[in-house]
């Protein structure tokens, strides 16, 4: 009987922890008592080893058994100490090899019958492992594929138990985890059937389309209902770039700590589009709940968070947007620490012009002066400044609707937005900047820079559309765009102009 430690960790927010799991198996009044600042799902752990363990086949002599869960200062959670517990367990009463587990970080639930189930957040977990220099991790069968996805340290996926023990006394064969990486465990989050040759009409409203995600922009559509609000937003997804091998590591480990991923196919490799509900409240979109945890502005990162029927998100929620719009990055304080969630992402949004739909269709429309201004007004101006390119989606004519031209699709979009993403990533290497959006104040003059007749015209828009210096910068960052799509180095008057352009239909109707 002696001492023993085994190696796991716990997760706070997307922070991994590590912790010891510390077992003393002594002479004294048989026991089995858990300290080191446990929740109540860890207490209960005590219950679900002992039975595993007895289940297993194997039998632990009546002594006194204390288990420790350090560091004390960090409480532990969830479910997934139980396997290391049974293995400090274990080792302490001699029933495996005291070396068996050196250089080896071990997370896991288990049954009552010994089975090993699947636990959350496993990617971060064994990234962080193989950063602090843990050579092996034994895992649930049903993580392994997605532990083997931090490249360079061995992956052993365990059934149970007892298969485990066996594997640690040298009785059993257990084959590290094999590293099989594109061949079927890519998850594209669903992929889409949809493509923007589906379209016809709207080519100014696609071309809004375009430039936001060749410049990662935010983008509002506004319209009345049936012009293809919707279709265009939900299309989107076919036109982003696809994932740097870094974007998709850290999208995947997001997802990882929600539990969100595919078993079978757990690496993403298509960029995220969220289609958040109208109804969903500041901790869904933000994170939330006792130890905070992402919300939808997270799992959209590096993707396009959608916000269908804009106005009708309560205002308050639309408020909380705003920060993370700015800074890209969501901080939660709480009593007992500070949260940090990563929000890089394209902001798209679709309303109607009012409660009808109809306005400024006066003919059509049945909604009061003091109706439209309370429904425009949910949508505040200090929201509005951190929107990039507003665009008017207009009803379709008959004459685009029937046309036999076949419309532009998603292919050839995508290859124009793929040549500025390079143009941009090229300007930008080695300054953390991505795309022009992220341009900052002090980045603007460096590559933005306007001639004597762009200044003019800069200087006229300034005054006459009653910008502010957010909306300013936006139009420059925009225009920077707009160049980088026609493959020019220099910002000229036309892509101001259009640049200029998408920040008229905000005046149009908040402007009233």
């Amino acid at each position: 009987m002696a001492f023993s430690s085994v190696a796991s960790a716990s997760l706070e927010g997307l922070h991994v922890e590590l912790i010891r799991v510390e077992a003393d198996v002594s002479s004294g009044l048989p026991m089995f008592h858990m300290v080191g600042y446990l929740s109540s799902e860890v207490k209960e752990a005590s219950e679900r080893v002992r039975t595993a363990i007895h289940n297993s086949g194997l039998i632990l002599p009546p002594r006194k058994t204390i288990i420790n869960l350090s560091p004390a200062t960090v409480k532990k959670r969830g479910p997934s100490f139980d396997l290391p517990i049974a293995l400090a367990v274990l080792l302490s009463a001699g029933l495996i090899p005291m070396d068996s587990l050196k250089d080896t970080l071990v997370i896991g639930e288990l049954s009552l019958n010994g089975k090993i189930r699947r636990v959350k957040g496993i990617l971060p977990i064994v990234m962080e492992a193989k950063r602090m220099g843990y050579k092996t991790c034994i895992l649930p069968a049903e993580n392994a594929p997605e532990g083997v996805l931090a490249d360079g340290i061995r992956i052993i996926g365990g059934e149970s138990l007892e298969e485990i023990c066996g594997y640690l006394t040298g009785e059993r064969v257990i084959s590290p985890f094999p590293d099989v990486r594109g061949k079927g465990f890519e998850n594209p989050l669903g992929g889409s059937l949809l493509d923007y040759s589906d379209m016809k009409g709207q080519e100014a409203v696609k071309r809004a389309a375009e430039v936001a995600v060749a410049g990662g922009h935010n983008l509002l559509l506004i319209g009345p209902p049936g012009s293809g609000k919707s279709m265009i937003a939900k299309r989107i997804p076919t036109i982003l770039p696809p994932l740097t091998k870094e974007e998709s590591m850290e999208i995947t480990k997001i997802y990882s700590v929600m539990g969100l991923l595919d078993k079978d196919r757990p690496l993403i490799t298509g960029r995220p589009f969220r289609n958040v509900h109208h109804t969903a409240t500041k901790a869904a979109l933000i994170g939330g709940g006792q130890v905070p945890s992402p919300g939808e502005i997270s799992l959209a990162h590096g993707g396009v968070l959608f916000l269908d029927e804009l106005a009708e998100f309560q205002k308050s929620v639309l408020e909380v947007l705003r920060q993370p719009l700015e800074e890209r990055k969501i901080r939660l304080a709480r009593s007992h620490g500070n949260y940090v969630f990563p929000a890089n992402f394209i902001l798209v949004a679709a309303m109607n012009p009012c409660p009808c739909g109809n306005y400024p269709d006066m003919d059509k429309c049945s909604c009061t002066e003091g109706q439209i201004r309370q429904y425009l007004g949910r949508v505040s101006q200090p929201f509005l400044d951190r929107i990039d390119i507003c665009i008017e989606s207009p009803r379709i004519r008959y004459e685009e609707l029937n046309t036999k031209e076949r419309a532009e699709g998603s292919g050839e979009i995508r290859e124009r937005v793929k040549k500025a993403r390079k143009i941009q990533r090229l300007r930008y290497e080695g300054t953390g900047i991505l795309w022009n959006s992220m341009l900052g104040v002090k980045e603007l003059p460096r590559y933005c820079v306007l001639g004597e007749e762009e200044e003019l015209l800069m200087k006229q828009a300034f005054t006459s559309l009653g910008l502010t210096a957010r909306t300013y910068h936006k139009i420059l960052k925009v225009a920077r765009t707009i160049a980088d799509l026609d493959g020019e180095e220099r910002i000229s008057a036309r892509h101001l102009k259009e640049a200029a352009g998408y920040r008229t239909i905000d005046k149009k109707y908040w402007g009233r």
